[in-house]
C-alpha cells in the first residue's frame, strides 16, 4: 500500500531512501536545506569501499597513543573541547576498539559493506551517472617493508573471510601504475573491487535528480520543528508544514539533536576532515586514487582537481575550523607527489556521524511509531547509503530484509 514518507536530509544515505522508497511505490517526499550532495556527502573522498569491511577502531596501543598525544599528527587530531563533549561516547568507542569486541563487531560491519557495488549500481545506471565512475580500485601506499608486510596479510584474511580482493605491489610494480610518485616506497594494496567517482557531491545530485524525473519531490529548506500529531508526522520547513505517515530522520550529525527533541538520547559524536584541491606541476599525473596509509591522507584525482583530503579530527560539530591538520597533509603530500597550486578559495570541511560501536543506526524509533532512523555511517555514509535504503525499504514494507538487521537497531545502545 502506497504511503507518504518523508524522508529529511539530502545526503547520500538521505537520497538513496528516498530513491528507493519511490521505487517500491511510496509518495515520498526529500528535504533538506542545501541541494542534494552539499554537506557531508560532498567532501569525502570519492571511493565507494568495498574493501572496507573493517570500521576504524579508537588506537588503544601505548605507542599509538603517544604518538597521537602531541596532537600534530596528520591522521588523527583533536580538539580538548570536543573531547570533553564527547567523553562518554568516545570512552565507549575505546571499549568497543577491545580486540575481542571489535573481533564482535568488524563481521556485523562487513555484511553491509558485502552489498555496496551491488547497491550503488541499478542508481547508477538509472541516474545516467557512469561517466562519474571508474572501476580500477586504488592503491593504499605503504612506505616501510613491515607495513607493507602487515596489511598483505590482513588483507590476505579479509580476501578468505569476506571476498575482499587485492594485489600487493612491490616498489617497481607501484612505479609502473603511478611514475609520478616519488621513490623509497615499500609498496602497495591495489585493492582491485572498489569504484571511485570523479565528483562525489555531482553522484548524489545525479541520484537525486533520477529520483525527482521518477516522480519523487525535493523541497528545498531548513527544518524548523518536527512533532509528531496522532497518526502522522509534522515537519515545519521554511514556511511550509508537510505532512506524513512516515518519516526517515536521515540528517547525518545533525540528527542528534532532531532525535532528542523527541525524547531519545543518542551516543553520536563527529569526526570532522578537511579537503583541497589541487594542479600538478611539470606534467605529473595521478592515475589512481593513493591512501598514503602510515601518514593518513588521500589524494584522489578528480574533475576539480587532484583532491586532498586529511584523516579525522575530534572535535564540536559547531567548533571553529583548524586548519593546520591540512597544511600538515599538504607538507608531506608535496614529497608523495608534484602537487601544484591550491585552487579553492578556502579548505572545505565536513562532520562525519559516528557511532561508539562503529555500525550505523538503521531502524525503528522505539516508542515513536513512524519514525525510522538511517544515520551514524561513520567514514562510510557515500560507500553505504544505497544498500541503507534498500534494507529500510524492505523494513518499512514488512519484507525480509537481505541483512539481519538487530546489529543496528537504535536500542543497542
Amino acid at each position: 500500500m502506497s504511503r507518504d514518507i518523508l524522508v529529511l536530509g539530502a545526503g547520500m544515505v538521505g537520497v538513496s531512501a528516498a530513491w528507493h522508497l519511490l521505487e517500491r511505490g511510496h509518495r515520498v517526499t526529500l528535504v533538506d536545506r542545501n541541494e542534494p550532495g552539499r554537506e557531508t556527502s560532498f567532501g569525502n573522498a570519492g571511493i565507494i569501499q568495498r574493501e572496507a569491511v573493517r570500521p576504524y577502531r579508537f588506537p588503544r596501543d601505548l605507542a599509538t597513543l603517544m604518538r597521537v598525544l602531541p596532537n600534530r599528527q596528520i591522521d588523527i587530531r583533536y580538539q580538548p573541547s570536543g573531547m570533553v563533549q564527547a567523553a562518554g561516547p568516545l570512552l565507549q568507542y575505546w571499549r568497543n576498539s577491545e580486540p575481542e569486541r571489535y573481533a564482535r563487531i568488524v563481521p556485523e560491519y562487513a555484511a553491509l559493506i558485502r552489498h555496496a557495488l551491488d547497491a550503488h549500481a541499478p542508481m547508477i545506471d538509472v541516474a545516467g551517472a557512469e561517466a562519474l565512475i571508474r572501476r580500477d580500485g586504488y592503491l593504499e601506499v605503504l612506505r616501510t617493508a613491515e607495513a607493507l608486510d602487515k596489511e598483505s596479510r590482513l588483507a590476505q584474511t579479509d580476501a578468505q573471510r569476506y571476498g575482499v580482493t587485492h594485489r600487493v605491489l612491490d616498489s617497481a610494480a607501484l612505479a609502473d601504475l603511478e611514475p609520478d610518485l616519488s621513490s623509497g616506497l615499500a609498496g602497495a594494496i591495489h585493492w582491485t573491487q572498489p569504484w571511485t567517482v570523479m565528483d562525489p557531491g555531482a553522484l548524489v545530485a545525479a541520484y537525486a535528480k533520477a529520483f525527482q524525473q521518477r516522480g519523487g519531490q525535493f523541497i528545498q529548506g531548513a527544518l524548523r520543528k518536527l512533532s509528531p500529531d496522532g497518526s502522522v508526522w509534522r515537519a515545519e520547513v521554511g514556511d511550509e508544514t508537510l505532512s506524513a505517515e512516515q518519516v526517515i530522520l536521515a540528517l547525518g550529525p545533525w540528527s542528534r539533536h532532531w532525535l532528542s527533541q523527541q525524547g531519545l538520547s543518542v551516543p553520536l559524536f563527529v569526526k570532522r576532515g578537511y579537503h583541497m584541491h589541487y594542479g600538478a606541476r611539470d606534467g605529473a599525473r595521478l592515475r589512481h586514487w593513493v591512501m598514503d596509509a602510515e601518514v593518513g591522507y588521500l589524494l584522489a584525482p578528480m574533475r576539480a582537481g587532484i583532491r586532498l583530503t586529511t584523516g579525522a579530527e575530534l572535535a564540536r560539530h559547531d567548533a571553529t575550523p583548524h586548519y593546520q591538520q591540512l597544511a600538515a597533509a599538504e607538507a608531506t603530500a608535496r614529497q608523495l607527489f608534484p602537487l601544484g597550486e591550491r585552487l579553492d578559495p578556502q579548505p572545505w570541511m565536513g562532520a562525519r556521524p559516528c557511532t561508539p560501536d562503529m555500525k550505523p543506526i538503521i531502524g525503528p524509533a522505539p516508542g515513536l511509531p513512524g519514525l525510522w532512523l538511517a544515520f551514524g555511517h561513520g567514514h562510510q555514509g557515500f560507500t553505504l547509503g544505497p544498500i541503507t535504503g534498500k534494507l529500510l525499504g524492505q523494513m518499512m514494507d514488512g519484507e525480509p530484509t537481505d541483512v539481519d538487521m538487530r546489529p543496528y537497531r537504535v536500542d543497542r545502545f
